[in-house]
């Protein structure tokens, strides 16, 4: 393994957890919006890919049984409440109106679910922390029998607290993507945990709904192809190749000299530059199609990858606070044969195009496209989609008053086998390393470590040129 990547390793464990309060956690004070309101929710949320909840956890090492600390579920539950009162959305619950457009809707059922459990393990019989790991699936609260995708009719967050032998703690969350982006999602976090860390109402900047900035035209006016909401033929090998059986899901610490050499070999001479987001992301590409032999060769793949369309608004600019949902989709295309013969400068140049193709019209268009002809199932199909956590300050706005978190982020990426996450380091030393996970049939992980990790072929390719 080359010194510039580290493969990362989980244990596959057990981990016992009883529950034992379910405390529903209303608004601590008067909202605007009584019993029968309704408010919107724009296109951009009802994407059929926000649908979803996006389940992350935090492990503590501080010791919450120590006299002089504050007991954790009532002060995570007292700043919850406290801060449901400006997120007060939050507190409500999703429903369909005629249309089967998203809603959210005040009535009887309200409130976010926070669940105290405890472990008999401590924190260090966890593994590698340093690693998501689909075993602490335990540790994000679900329902029994709760349906794939559900979100309707459901508490928007799901809170799980679960205190270890050790003393250290986890917080499970499970937060509705309906209802807020990657970045909104920080931007209420960061409140929660500075509610919870001071004791008092902290939101910097304050939250501001206004779903309606994202209203459709009149008539609805779609000026781009957009490749992202096609269906997709199913033709490949692909597809079978990736759920026969159960992916494997492998992670990779990347460092940030090898992210360097990967962007150095990939930049194009074309003097328009590249983010290093470009060379990971056509760097994965290649390797995973490699890994997956996908035939036939013509068969056409997508890469499809969500770019913060925040600084593109400017007529009018996004407003200060905004939560909900300000992403768009983006989509390369190539036929597999392009992407294993070509370079992988040719590679970045469609990852690069992609990117740069999101603009604020392509945003309007976006939600034009989505009035007019919804998704209204995921395609699962020949892509490879890429999600980008290491912008997102997932350590640092996670100081709930126990300190920096061991670990912040997802857990388990196979129950969609075609992602990849770009996740932050979280190791003490912030080497500003990336942390790659993909999952994959375990028949193709050694070709794809093989591949990804060696960068003797991009040489020889691009002096080739």
């Amino acid at each position: 393994m080359a010194s510039c990547v580290e493969e990362l390793h989980f244990s596959h464990i057990h981990i016992p957890v009883t529950i034992d309060q379910m405390i529903p956690v209303l608004p601590a004070g008067p909202i605007p919006a009584v019993h029968g309101s309704r408010l919107y929710l724009s296109n951009l949320d009802n994407m059929i890919g926000a649908r979803v909840f996006t389940p992350t956890v935090y492990f503590y090492k501080s010791n919450y049984m120590s006299s002089n600390r504050k007991p954790v579920t009532k002060t995570l539950c007292d700043a919850l409440s406290r801060v449901l009162v400006p997120y007060y959305p939050l507190s409500g619950r999703l429903r369909e109106d005629s249309n089967g457009k998203l809603e959210v809707f005040f009535g009887q059922e309200q409130g976010a679910l926070l669940v105290e459990t405890h472990s008999d393990m401590g924190l260090a019989e966890l593994g590698d922390l340093a690693v998501p790991n689909p075993t602490w699936a335990p540790l994000n609260y679900r329902f029994p029998n709760e349906e794939p995708y559900k979100v309707l009719d459901m508490p928007l967050i799901i809170a799980q607290v679960t205190l270890f032998a050790c003393g250290g703690f986890g917080l499970g969350l499970r937060l509705c993507h309906c209802i807020c982006d990657g970045i909104g999602a920080m931007q209420f976090l960061a409140a929660w945990a500075a509610t919870a860390k001071t004791g008092a109402l902290v939101t910097n900047p304050e939250p501001c709904w206004d779903r309606e900035f994202f209203q459709p035209r009149n008539p609805p006016t779609i000026k781009y192809r957009h490749p992202e909401f096609k269906r997709i033929e199913e033709r490949s090998s692909l597809t079978m190749s990736l759920w026969k059986s159960k992916p494997v899901q492998k992670c990779y610490k990347v460092s940030q000299q090898f992210q360097a050499q990967v962007k150095s070999l990939a930049q194009p001479n074309d003097m328009l530059g590249c983010s290093t987001f470009d060379a990971m992301a056509a760097h994965v590409w290649r390797s995973w199609v490699k890994a997956l032999d996908v035939k036939p060769v013509d068969y056409e793949l997508r890469l499809t990858f969500s770019v913060n369309a925040r600084p593109k608004l400017k007529n009018p600019p996004w407003k200060q606070g905004f939560y909900g949902n300000v992403v768009c989709v983006a989509c390369g295309t190539s036929p597999v044969n392009n992407l294993i013969k070509g370079s992988l400068s040719e590679t970045l140049r469609l990852v690069r195009e992609a990117r740069l193709s999101i603009s604020e019209e392509y945003v309007r268009s976006t939600v034009d496209y989505m009035e007019i002809d919804r998704p209204n199932r995921l395609e699962f199909g020949g892509k490879l989609s890429i999600t980008q956590w290491t912008r997102f300050p997932l350590y640092e706005s996670a100081d709930f008053g126990w300190g920096r978190p061991s670990y912040a982020g997802p857990i388990d990426l196979t129950p969609t086998p075609q992602v990849c996450v770009f996740l932050p380091d979280g190791s003490a030393e912030c080497s500003g390393a990336t942390v790659v996970c993909i999952c994959l049939p375990g028949s193709a992980t050694h070709k794809f470590t093989e591949f990804f990790v060696c960068l003797k072929d991009l040489i020889s390719n691009d002096e080739s040129e």
